[in-house]
């Protein structure tokens, strides 16, 4: 009987330490597993350690972690040390545990509808660009990417603010881009809508932008303030054209298989988090942007006011060789502006 009533407490006490540990891991009200295992996620994104952006995955990466107890890590790495964009979708596709920051020229290579969100002048600013987002047609998309294509969207609201042409020369119209070679992202999207608004469009990396103006392998490019600024292109560039041609709404997305592996509550908060890190980041992108362009006038560069409503009728024609005319009807339908 002795020993009986030793065994009994021994079990007794080891569902106690148990419970006791479960309790520990767990915390409270997170409603996390106390068993589920640790995941680190590598966030790549070619935007260097000044980016404002690469401040808000900081942000998402703490709350992140705070709300799975540890349970989730990423640890994010700038200026694309994890290699070029299109080679870390390629191993997140696989099932490789790395995120990335993409845009909407790159995901209509998988799923061609999407690349939408990427055309000139699709809306004018931030709010505008994430009521897209929010339409029942885009979360359609964002099935067929994960479905047919093992990507899967964590959040398409991140923001980096309006881009514009940066030249030697200045542009007020279309006809000024004539013959000038401007380094834009490859995928068609980005690529047809140069063109049409009059430039050549020279597909190369990012990083690589500041020495081939400099060497005057390429005449200049499209790019948003927070990038601009921080490649130091004012260094190599007069003139920042202000066409405001692309409102750079940005994706985060991880491969499927990788997702798929993440218990329910996991991929709530790596979502749920996302969105908000994107939401409240988007703000000082604004503020940051405005900031920049004032900088970058005292070092040297020039504002010139270019003719938007002109490059907007030039821009037609890329919705055109797109296909992309009677889709855009269809969102602006949805989005009860038509």
């Amino acid at each position: 009987m002795k020993k009986m009533l030793l065994c009994g407490f021994a079990v007794l006490l080891g569902f106690s330490i148990a419970g006791c540990n479960k309790n520990n891991r767990a915390g409270s009200g997170t409603g996390v597993s106390s068993d589920a295992k640790t995941f680190t996620l590598k966030m790549s994104t070619q935007l260097n350690e000044t980016s404002p952006i690469v401040q808000g995955f900081k942000e998402w990466a703490k709350n992140v972690e705070a709300k799975t107890n540890g349970g989730i890590v990423i640890q994010v790495y700038p200026s694309a040390q994890l290699g070029s964009d299109e080679d870390v979708i390629e191993q997140a596709i696989q099932g490789v545990n790395v995120a990335v920051l993409t845009d909407g020229g790159r995901m209509g290579n998988y799923v061609k509808e999407i690349g939408i969100i990427g055309m000139p002048y699709i809306a004018d600013n931030y709010d505008e660009i994430v009521q897209i987002t929010q339409t029942k047609t885009f979360a359609e998309w964002e099935e067929k990417l994960a479905s047919e294509n093992g990507i899967r969207v964590l959040a398409f609201n991140w923001y980096d603010g309006p881009r514009h042409f940066l030249t030697n020369i200045p542009v007020t119209s279309p006809a000024d881009l004539k013959g000038q070679r401007i380094r834009t992202p490859g995928a068609p999207v980005w690529a047809k809508s140069v063109e049409a608004m009059g430039a050549t469009p020279i597909a190369m990396g990012w990083n690589d932008s500041y020495n081939a103006i400099q060497s005057k392998s390429i005449d200049g490019a499209e790019a948003q303030h927070t990038a601009t600024f921080g490649a130091r292109l004012y260094e190599v560039v007069k003139y920042i054209d202000k066409t405001a041609h692309f409102q750079l709404v940005n994706g985060v997305i991880v491969g499927e298989k990788w997702f798929a592996r993440l218990p329910a509550d996991y991929q709530r908060i790596l979502s749920e988090e996302c969105r908000a890190a994107a939401s409240e980041n988007a703000r000082l992108v604004e503020q940051v942007a405005d900031d920049y362009e004032d900088q970058m006038i005292e070092k040297g560069m020039v504002v010139v006011t270019a003719d938007r409503d002109a490059f907007k009728a030039a821009a037609e024609a890329a919705y055109t060789t797109l296909e992309f005319t009677a889709l855009r009807d269809q969102i602006y339908t949805e989005l009860g502006k038509k």
